[in-house]
């Protein structure tokens, strides 16, 4: 039964507000505000402001309400959502084809790689545009803006560590809240000048492009401002289901924020001095304080889901071999999804902090935000266009000439905030080329460290047809983890070798972590028995999965697999990296992969094993 039956559609749309729509729902800050920002030499004519909305609207109908809402909710991964759910479901679409899966792979990583770009700059930037407020109200204050946001963001790091699941309630009406009041405020100043909704017409935008070609392309950097956060639709599927996030969009957001930014058009129009601030002067003086309050708590709800986001993508990365093992800390007792990763949540803080303190403003923040977004949108859009011919359906093949629509005007898009690499643009390419640079050798390295193993003549025997019968049987449960279904783990080729004995009941237990968001318990555990009385389980869990071993061991008791936890030692093994080559021009990767296996978390803290029966071994593996 599906979350939205369960719970009522209108309830679960509710709180799809408050972690689907943060993102785009705040882009009113600073979206249209950017596109006639002096730098960038649009001028503020009435010709310009009808053209931007048109684009604007059009923009946000074809890439958000087309491409996110209507098609890619359909390409779920049993369920699931997000760059990683979709490398999972292009990558089973072209296994046969190794090229093709090599190039979806490294796109995949690559768009994960900028999804980190966005989670930086989301609060900078969403935090600083609200907070900017204050020197609209009150210029003599303008001073407090940096200090005040920059407290807002480290308050916003610090509480992580508790979990949302107690304000977590009330970021739907919150959100719900917020976009009735940007609603309510476009209808106020389209009212005074009617004839703005002329722009809805797609030939003012495309009058603009075939005219002046030069200003549309500068003003298509900003205006895909407006749609930061639609991969956000796709991410959090999983955790609501297509139908109330679709229900969430067409009822309240779409129609807000496209009655806002007209609003904001119909202002600037009538006072052109507003478009130093157009979104906050839309509210009336005596409403401005308030105002500005429900803006900076909707850019904390924006943030708090970008950050989540970003400690469910580590999660996942890791499962799919792209990181190594980080500690995760589960903040609800009810909602799995509910995680914090310390080491990501205070890597974050600081590079959030230092892009808020580096770049100052929202207006700065600009050029950087549109770059990485528009980055992840065309890759995504590559990956289907590449995967779509193969499709076994044929139906869906037809969406071909459709994702080719959306890659060519992601590529614009992308073209466009290119041109701002020099002005901050420069900033998430560097990230997400340092980040891709740790998910490419992570798994490279592990393809490495698996082929030495293979054909190592010590780790390859089958451990299930070794000779035992010589080997002093000690009573008790001795539990094996082994990186690999085939083969002995090293840590019982070092028992063996040292302590010269086997347990009464030997298990070698092997996790993996399959393409797919979740496992079911029937099909979960793989059970084979060697006639030297040693059993070897493949435990399967899916990469939003805990891999729970206490689970994994009660199956393993319907199957005569007896572990009794106070009889059960579990053996772990810790690689330690030695150089055997030359370190060559690529050397660093070597060292890289090296810090990462020791920094770590070990097997026993992962996936929680009592410390009292935990027995670590460690192992050399030369590269």
């Amino acid at each position: 039964m599906s979350e939205s039956t369960r719970q009522g559609l209108p309830t679960v749309a509710l709180a799809a507000l408050g972690v689907v729509y943060g993102d785009i729902g705040t882009s009113p800050l600073y979206a249209f505000k950017e596109a006639f920002d002096p730098q960038h030499g649009l001028p503020l004519t009435p010709a310009n402001v009808y053209a931007v909305l048109s684009m604007i609207f059009w923009a946000v109908m074809i890439i958000v309400s087309m491409k996110y809402v209507l098609i890619m909710l359909r390409f779920d991964n049993r369920g699931d959502g997000g760059v990683l759910a979709l490398l999972s479901y292009c990558a089973q679409q072209v296994r046969e084809r190794p090229v093709l899966l090599w190039v979806i792979t490294v796109l995949g990583a690559f768009a994960v790689s900028l999804f980190y770009g966005d989670a930086v700059i989301t609060p900078a930037i969403s935090v600083l545009s609200a907070v900017e407020g204050i020197a609209v109200a009150a210029p003599a204050l303008e001073v407090l803006v940096l200090p005040i946001a920059v407290g807002i963001i480290v308050a916003l790091f610090f509480i992580q560590r508790r979990g949302t699941a107690a304000v977590g309630a009330l970021f739907g009406p919150l959100m719900a809240a917020w976009f009735l009041t940007l609603a309510v405020l476009g209808v106020d100043s389209i009212a005074e000048n009617p004839a703005i909704l002329q722009a809805l017409d797609p030939r003012y935008a495309l009058l603009l492009i075939l005219e002046r070609p030069g200003l549309a392309f500068v003003a298509a950097g900003a205006v895909f401002l407006c749609m930061t956060g639609a991969e956000a639709l796709y991410t959090d599927m999983g955790h609501f289901g297509r139908r109330p996030i679709q229900l969430a969009w067409f009822a309240l957001v779409l129609p807000s924020l496209t009655l806002n930014y007209f609003g904001q058009g119909a202002l600037v129009l009538r006072d052109p001095a507003a478009v130093r601030s157009p979104f906050y002067l839309l509210a009336p003086e005596s409403m401005l304080v308030p105002f500005i309050a429900l803006a900076t708590a909707a850019t904390v709800i924006a943030s708090q889901a970008t950050i989540s986001g970003a400690f469910s993508a580590t999660q996942q990365a890791s499962r799919l071999n792209l990181l190594p093992r980080l500690r995760v800390l589960h903040t609800s007792d009810l909602a799995q999804g509910q995680i914090y990763i310390p080491a990501v949540n205070w890597l974050l803080m600081v590079l959030v902090v230092a892009v808020t303190l580096g770049f100052r403003s929202s207006n700065a923040l600009a050029s950087a935000y549109g770059i990485a977004v528009s980055g992840d949108l065309l890759l995504g859009s590559a990956m289907m266009l590449i995967v779509l011919p193969f499709m076994a359906d044929r139906r869906l093949r037809l969406l071909w000439p459709a994702f080719l629509l959306f890659a060519l005007l992601e590529l614009s898009f992308f073209a466009a905030n290119a041109t701002k690499v020099a002005h901050g643009g420069w900033f998430p390419l560097l990230l997400a080329l340092c980040v891709f640079t740790a998910l490419t050798t992570w798994r490279r390295g592990l393809e490495i460290m698996r082929a030495k193993k293979d054909v190592n003549p010590r780790t390859a025997l089958d451990g299930l047809t070794l000779d035992l019968a010589d080997v002093p049987r000690v009573p008790g449960t001795a539990v094996f983890f082994s990186s690999s279904p085939t083969g002995c783990p090293s840590a019982f080729l070092h028992n063996l070798k040292h302590n010269k004995i086997v347990h009464e009941r030997t298990v070698f237990l092997t996790v993996e972590f399959d393409d797919l968001p979740r496992v079911r318990d029937d099909e979960r555990i793989q059970v084979m028995r060697g006639s030297n009385g040693i059993v070897r389980v493949i435990a399967h869990f899916g990469y939003r999965e805990d891999p729970d071993i206490d689970r994994v061991l009660r199956l393993a008791m319907r199957k005569e697999v007896v572990c009794l936890p106070e009889e059960t030692s579990f053996f772990t093994s810790k690689p330690t990296l030695i150089s055997q080559s030359r370190r060559g021009i690529f050397g660093w990767r070597r060292s890289l992969f090296g810090w990462m296996i020791q920094n770590s978390t070990s097997v026993a803290n992962y996936f929680g094993l009592p410390p009292n029966r935990v027995v670590e071994l460690g192992t050399q593996v030369t590269i």
